[in-house]
């Protein structure tokens, strides 16, 4: 299943790593709420996966002409950063399958599309920054997910081809994104399920990382 060796492994953060898809979800409808709008969970659930300056021109476009987005991103802000302020959930699964790839020696890298400030806080109040030899964020490179660019930069900065990279993603557009670098794409769906143009390029879609963690020890 996987057909090269796997010489290193690459991690999306949100939504993979850590449990905050659905408090940056919460976080939208409030700041929307807070501003005398709606916003559907159907639109949330569209931006899963997408940067947040790309996410901005999304929210603008959905609310319309005369619309301001600086009033929306500070209240988002506010929410999520009061939500995120003490703890930051970790995935099930992240820390046995950390260890096991350490365990064998495997360089790290996550490939992000939150900027540096916001992954390396994340990380570290999660207790997993140390963990990564590498991270690669949206600050690092032209274009966004789902362009390869954070993953090819991920994959450079541990010296490995893309091709020997196992690369872990939840999202639809993270997982178009790992598979157009040439990574070995896993899927392990948090909000939305693959779409089936994306489950025909990963290299398999499991339910969490305790399934990815199995599927490793059959080849590592």
């Amino acid at each position: 299943m996987l057909k090269e060796p796997v010489e290193a492994a690459l991690f999306d953060m949100d939504g993979l790593l850590l449990d905050t898809e659905a408090v940056y979800v919460e976080a939208l409808q409030a700041a929307a709420r807070a501003l005398d709008l709606e916003m559907p969970l159907e639109f949330c659930h569209s931006m899963v996966g997408v940067p947040g300056k790309e996410c901005d021109v999304l929210i603008q476009e959905f609310y319309g002409e005369g619309f301001r987005i600086e009033p929306f991103r500070l209240q988002f802000s506010n929410h999520a950063k009061n939500l995120l302020e003490t703890h930051i959930p970790v995935k099930p699964g992240v820390i046995e399958l950390l260890d096991f790839l350490a365990d064998r020696g495997l360089p790290l890298a996550v490939a992000t599309s939150a900027g540096r400030a916001t992954a390396e806080r994340h990380l570290g109040r999660a207790g997993l920054l140390d963990r990564f030899k590498a991270v690669a964020t949206r600050d690092d490179v032209l274009h966004a997910k789902p362009q390869p660019d954070v993953y090819l930069e991920a994959a450079r900065r541990l010296g490995i081809a893309p091709e020997r990279c196992v690369a872990f993603e939840d999202s639809n557009v993270g997982l178009t994104a790992a598979h157009a670098a040439g990574t070995m794409a896993i899927m392990v769906p948090d909000i939305l399920p693959p779409l089936p143009e994306v489950r025909a390029k990963c290299v398999i879609v499991v339910d969490d990382l305790h399934g990815a963690l199995r599927l490793l020890h059959e080849h590592l």
